[in-house]
């Protein structure tokens, strides 16, 4: 062959080579398009009542519900749900104004992060003195501070520590989101110093992450958490941030750990290691939206994980209904050190925990 032409092959090799793996994640058959599936989730969250703790104030669950039909009217400049949403936000200000989460826990202050992501779209100040105020008092030692949580705020972190997998999504959510409104990087320091000590508090030698230090079990929503965390602090965090290569260390042990124990379908199981458990869905759509980011960014080997990726949304979007709920979500669970508990776990069709995730993965498939 001609030494001219042969080179001029092998440089088209990883152009060649880019074009098939963005395929992999954009080129999907009908039904199964981010776009078409995130319609069908969106509108289905503006009929939906709300989901409240013990009747009284608004579930994470749909905050992280309402973020993702969001972000997805922004993504696809839908201006139509973008409205409804903000309509729908609207009553918090007045007569819902008691379903406002108090500001003493990490589920209840990442309400906030809410308000603030409404603030970057409409520069409406009463969504900011509200969503402000959630990221503010995270750090704020109240004065009736229990001991262990003055411990906390002495070391730096968040009084609202708790060394619970799902706060890495809560406490770097609304972190994050004041980060990005205030352009004060104290918020987004706060967020890495808090997800550092996480990291190498609770983190397996294998990436996974325990329900419990007293529950040896890897729960996939419970590790969902920490992926999607993970994968969105390092979109924010400065190349040159002191705490970003531990973070990405974190990130990448845990991926190649998930990509091992990904089900032959496209799945992961409800305790991740136990083949024979059955397939949850809102743990298999936050790996896969940690999949979808980090081959987006560059993190990720696009010629390991994007194929995974996609076949995981393949699989995923079989699992939502004709009435556009989710299907085979489990429902809020608590830590118990008993592994057939997991295994009996209800599921919950429609349950805010496994739209929000699906929402996240359209958008994500969209950038």
């Amino acid at each position: 062959m001609n030494k001219k032409l042969l080179l001029s092959l092998l440089l088209l090799l990883p152009l060649s080579f880019a074009f098939s793996q963005k395929s992999e994640l954009t080129k999907f058959p009908k039904g199964f398009t981010p776009k078409e599936v995130g319609k069908r989730l969106a509108y289905n969250f503006i009929g939906a009542r709300h989901d409240l703790y013990a009747a009284r104030y608004i579930h994470y669950a749909e905050v992280c519900t309402w973020t993702g039909a969001f972000d997805y009217a922004l993504q696809t400049k839908d201006k139509n749900l973008v409205k409804m949403l903000q309509s729908k936000f609207e009553p918090f200000f007045s007569r819902e104004k008691a379903l406002l989460p108090p500001m003493n826990h990490v589920d209840y202050n990442m309400f906030g992060g809410l308000a603030l992501q409404l603030y970057q779209n409409t520069n409406d100040k009463r969504y900011f003195d509200m969503g402000i105020a959630y990221a503010d008092t995270q750090w704020e030692l109240p004065k009736n501070a229990k001991a262990e949580e003055k411990k906390w705020a002495d070391q730096g972190y968040s009084w609202q520590t708790r060394l619970w997998i799902d706060d890495m999504y809560m406490i770097t959510f609304v972190q994050a989101q004041a980060y990005k409104a205030t352009g004060d990087k104290r918020y987004i320091d706060r967020a890495a110093k808090e997800m550092v000590f996480y990291l190498d508090e609770i983190q397996r030698p294998n990436g996974l992450f325990y329900h419990a230090p007293d529950v040896p079990y890897y729960w996939g929503r419970g590790d969902g958490w920490m992926a999607v965390g993970m994968a969105d602090i390092l979109r924010y965090l400065p190349e040159d941030h002191k705490d970003r290569a531990r973070i990405m260390k974190g990130y990448l042990t845990m991926m190649e750990s998930l990509l091992k124990h990904q089900r032959p379908d496209g799945m992961w199981s409800q305790l991740i290691d136990e083949p024979d458990c059955w397939a949850e869905t809102s743990g298999s759509a936050m790996f896969t939206y940690a999949f979808i980011v980090g081959v987006k960014q560059g993190w990720l080997d696009a010629d390991k994980y994007a194929p995974a990726a996609r076949k995981a949304w393949l699989e995923l979007v079989t699992y939502i209904d004709e009435r556009n709920n989710v299907t085979e979500v489990c429902i809020g669970t608590g830590k118990k050190n008993d592994k057939q508990y997991y295994y009996d776990r209800p599921r919950l069709a429609g349950d805010f925990h496994g739209q929000a995730p699906y929402l996240w993965c359209t958008v994500a498939l969209m950038e």
